[in-house]
């Protein structure tokens, strides 16, 4: 079967920096033309972004040190997954309660995207986290400076509409959410 006319062949490829978490790939591509060009793009393993709901209406949203923009963030725990994580789920479990010490009666997956697929390979996986309720203590890595702060749901949305909120990951599980939801009541 021929490659679709939109194709790009790759040449080479190479990384050309590797750091705990992500790789730098440098390839050399023939573009459709038939001429070749370099292209640098992230590589990463493939994520979870959990949406944790309380039995009382609140969101367990996260404060976060970002370096990258120098301030605190609001958003949802977020983190790749591990080779010792069974399945996706087990790694959303996990990074719940890593990042807030809380854990989720159930969970059930929401949406999978490609956040960033012209400059990054990352794949993200969302999941809403049903009854989570305080369990342990955070088990933060040594480079996570992050606070779990319990928010009603309507709060948080309200700051993701005002763009209080700006973690692409949170505010891409919360419209998803919502978009859902609409669905679900516009069905029944």
């Amino acid at each position: 079967m021929p490659a679709d006319p939109l194709s790009w062949e790759t040449v080479e490829s190479d990384v050309a920096y590797s750091c705990p978490g992500f790789d730098v790939v440098t390839q050399t591509v023939r573009l459709p033309d038939g001429s070749e060009t370099d292209f640098d793009y992230l590589s990463e393993p493939a994520s979870v972004c959990i949406l944790p709901l309380t039995d009382d209406g609140q969101v367990v949203c996260i404060e976060e040190w970002r370096q990258a923009v120098s301030r605190i963030c609001r958003g949802l725990p977020v983190g790749t997954t591990e080779p010792d994580d069974d399945d996706l789920e087990s790694a959303a479990r996990r990074e719940l309660a890593e990042e807030t010490g809380y854990r989720a009666e159930t969970l059930e997956a929401l949406v999978t995207v490609e956040p960033a697929n012209g400059l990054a390979d990352s794949v993200m996986h969302f999941f809403v986290a049903r009854g989570c309720e305080p369990a342990s203590e955070q088990q933060l890595d040594h480079d996570e400076s992050i606070r779990a702060s319990p928010t009603p749901y309507e709060t948080f949305l309200e700051s993701v509409r005002e763009g209080t909120i700006r973690d692409g990951r949170a505010v891409l599980a919360v419209a998803y959410y919502e978009l859902l939801s609409q669905s679900k009541r516009s069905s029944d």
